[in-house]
C-alpha cells in the first residue's frame, strides 16, 4: 500500500469518526440557588430542575397569586381597570417595599396593579385584597382557595404580599412556577405591566397632590432583552427569590430561583437557566386551523356533525429532534349515535415523533343534535319526497 493510498485512507476514516461522534450536549446551567426550576409556558414542560418541590419562603413572589386573584376577578367583571380603591389604615401601615400610599387615598385598580407588579408594594397589595375581599385574611382565603384549585399541595399562605416569616406562609420552586405560567397564560396582559421599567402615579390627599415614580424591582428588564416579567421578592428568611419570565424564539420561558445568596445571583441564576432553555429547545406548534370532515350522526334530527379541534397542539423538543418529522393521524368513529351536544369530544388527533406518540388534541363536535322522534322522521320523509 502506498503512501498517498495510506494517508488518504487515514483522512477519510478521521472524517467518518467525526461524522459519527454525537454532538456535544449543552453543558448544564451553574446556578448557586438551591431551588430552582426552568419551565416552558404553552407546554408546561420542565426543562430542568433542582430541589423544586421543597418548600420555602417566598417573600414577595406570593404576589404573583396576588396577581392571579385580582385578574380572576376582572375576567367576571366583578371589578374594572378602573374601579377606585381606597387605602386603609391598616394597608397603609405596611412595612418593607412600599409605594407610600396614604390612608383614605384613592387610586384606581389599574394604578394598584402597577404598583404591585412594578414597584412591589406591600401597601397596594392589601388594599387590593380589601378592595376585592373586604379584608386581608379573606383575600388570602381566596388565594390559598386558588393554590388547591391548581394542585399547588406544596403552597400555602398567610398574607397577601409575602412579609410573613411564618412558617405556614410557603410554596416552592414548582408551585411558583405553576402559578406564573397561569398568570401569564391566562391572563397575558399582566406582561404590559410587568415590563415597565419606570412609571409616574400621582398621590391625591388631604396634604394636596404629589408624583411618585415606580420604579420596577426586576433588574433583569435591562440586563436580558427577551425580559418580560415577572417578580422578585427578598426578606431575611427567604433570602433572593425571583420568577423570571422571558419570550424569544416564540418560546416562553418561566426560571424560577428561590434562597438566592444575593440580589446580584439571584438575576445571575435566571439568565443562565435561560439561556440554557433557549439553547436546548425548539417549539412545534400546529394551530389546527385545517377544515375536518363531518362525521354521520345515526337516529338524530341532523344526519351529520361539523368537527373542530379542541386548541393548537404544541411541543417542546429539548432533544435536537428533527420535528419536520412529526406526523399527525386523526382518529375518528365510523359515526355517532344522537343525541351530541356541542363541544363533546368524539375523536383525537394524535402526534407522533419517530413513531412515539408525544401528544393530542381532542376533536370536537361543533353543534348540538337531539335525538330524532316521530315528527323528525315524517319530516325527513316528506323532504325525501319533495326531492323527488
Amino acid at each position: 500500500m502506498n503512501k498517498f493510498f495510506k494517508v488518504t485512507l487515514c483522512y477519510v476514516m478521521c472524517f467518518i469518526f467525526l461524522l459519527l461522534m454525537p454532538a456535544e450536549a449543552v453543558a448544564a446551567p451553574t446556578v448557586e440557588a438551591p431551588s430552582y426550576i426552568l419551565m416552558e409556558a404553552s407546554t408546561g414542560q420542565i426543562i430542568c430542575e433542582q430541589d423544586a418541590d421543597v418548600r420555602r419562603s417566598p417573600a414577595s413572589i406570593t404576589k404573583i397569586m396576588t396577581l392571579l386573584v385580582i385578574f380572576d376577578h376582572l375576567g367576571t367583571g366583578r371589578v374594572r381597570l378602573d374601579s377606585e380603591v381606597m387605602t386603609s389604615a391598616y394597608a397603609k401601615s405596611m412595612g418593607g417595599s412600599q409605594v407610600f400610599l396614604e390612608e383614605g387615598e384613592v387610586q384606581t385598580l389599574e394604578t394598584i396593579i402597577k404598583c404591585i407588579a412594578v414597584a412591589s408594594g406591600n401597601d397596594a397589595s392589601v388594599a387590593a385584597a380589601e378592595f376585592i375581599a373586604g379584608s386581608e385574611a379573606e383575600f388570602v382565603k381566596l388565594m390559598n382557595q386558588r393554590a388547591e384549585e391548581m394542585g399547588l399541595t406544596n403552597t400555602h399562605f398567610e398574607d397577601c404580599c409575602g412579609l410573613s416569616e411564618s412558617d405556614n406562609h410557603y410554596t416552592s420552586a414548582k408551585d411558583v412556577a405553576m402559578m406564573s405560567k397561569e398568570l401569564i397564560t391566562k391572563y397575558p396582559q399582566i406582561l404590559d405591566y410587568t415590563q415597565i421599567w419606570m412609571e409616574d402615579i400621582t398621590h391625591a390627599t388631604n396634604q394636596g397632590t404629589s408624583n411618585f415614580t415606580l420604579s420596577s424591582t426586576n433588574k433583569l428588564l435591562k440586563m436580558y432583552e427577551w425580559t418580560t416579567g415577572l417578580k422578585t421578592g427578598s426578606t431575611s428568611k427567604a433570602l433572593y427569590c425571583l420568577s423570571a419570565t422571558a419570550h424569544k424564539d416564540n418560546i416562553d420561558m418561566i426560571a424560577v430561583v428561590m434562597g438566592s445568596p444575593s440580589n446580584k445571583v439571584r438575576f445571575q441564576d435566571a439568565m443562565a437557566l435561560l439561556n440554557y432553555g433557549y439553547s436546548v429547545s425548539a417549539l412545534y406548534e400546529d394551530a389546527n386551523e385545517d377544515t375536518l370532515p363531518s362525521i354521520p350522526v345515526r337516529g338524530g334530527v341532523q344526519d351529520e356533525a361539523a368537527l373542530i379541534y379542541k386548541e393548537p397542539f404544541r411541543y417542546l423538543d429539548i432533544a435536537g429532534s428533527d420535528l419536520s418529522s412529526i406526523e399527525k393521524t386523526i382518529s375518528l368513529p365510523q359515526e355517532l349515535q344522537a343525541p351530541v351536544s356541542r363541544g363533546d369530544a368524539v375523536g383525537e388527533a394524535v402526534y407522533k415523533l419517530n413513531g412515539q406518540r408525544i401528544g393530542s388534541v381532542s376533536i370536537l363536535s361543533d353543534v348540538t343534535i337531539e335525538k330524532a322522534v316521530y315528527k323528525d322522521y315524517l319530516f325527513k320523509i316528506w323532504k325525501l319526497f319533495c326531492s323527488l
